[in-house]
């Protein structure tokens, strides 16, 4: 899962980016409203952490302007401001939860994986397809209750394909998402990423192309065989 971070007071920062670096999350981070608007433009998040008391913009006028460009990354504001009147302004223009400082680390992961599985349709932290059991906090997979080891890029394309699951991936989406655009490979890497998933997930017990359906020409997308099956029937 991959975070943008907005935050310019230094410390706090570099404090948060250590907490998400150990929570397994890809981030980037920005001490600007002119930044973070730029980026969650150009790329594909699955949250954001918004502080509101930036050096150009108000927090709130970055969420106004992210909605107005529907851009519409769940937003999770965290402030200083620990008056009822500030929470509801935030989520008036947009925010999807509101934290204040100081703050306990468990309990930010614990809301940043909430939104991130609300923005995607799942009510719990195990996503599952088929045999595949994907837990989002725990960071571990499963075929039909047998751990299956990954590589952190590999957890990252299956957490994507799971979070969209029956959506078409493109390679670009799968290059953006694992490296943010910074010293990136050529293509052909995520077709080689995807063989060794799926070579693990059929050794676990899953299908042998892992549930992950090649789709010529575009890219890739997860599917669930059971759901197809039940497709077909009907």
């Amino acid at each position: 899962m991959r975070i943008l971070l907005v935050e310019d007071d230094k410390l706090m920062a570099r404090t948060l980016a250590l907490m998400l670096t150990q929570a397994g999350f890809e981030h980037e981070s920005v001490e600007s409203g002119e930044e973070a608007i730029e980026m969650a433009r150009l790329y594909d998040y699955d949250a954001i952490l918004l502080d509101l008391n930036l050096p150009d913009l108000h927090g709130y006028e970055v969420l106004r302007l992210l909605r107005l460009s529907r851009i519409m990354t769940p937003v999770l504001i965290l402030s200083g401001d620990t008056e009822t009147a500030a929470k509801v302004s935030g989520f008036s223009f947009g925010a999807d939860d509101y934290v204040t400082k100081p703050f306990h680390r468990d309990e930010i992961l614990a809301r940043i994986h909430a939104l991130i599985r609300r923005a995607n349709g799942h009510s719990n932290s195990v996503v599952r397809t088929g045999p595949i059991s994907l837990d989002l906090a725990a960071r571990t997979v499963e075929v039909s209750g047998n751990r299956v080891h990954l590589t952190g890029k590999e957890f990252a394309i299956l957490e994507m394909l799971c979070l969209r699951k029956g959506m078409t991936l493109t390679k670009e989406m799968f290059l953006n998402h694992l490296y943010g655009g910074r010293d990136e490979p050529e293509l052909k890497i995520i077709d080689v990423f995807i063989c060794k998933l799926r070579k693990k997930l059929h050794l676990a017990g899953a299908s042998a192309n892992g549930c992950i359906e090649t789709v010529w020409g575009r890219g890739y997308a997860l599917r669930d065989p059971e759901e197809e099956g039940v497709a077909r029937v009907a």
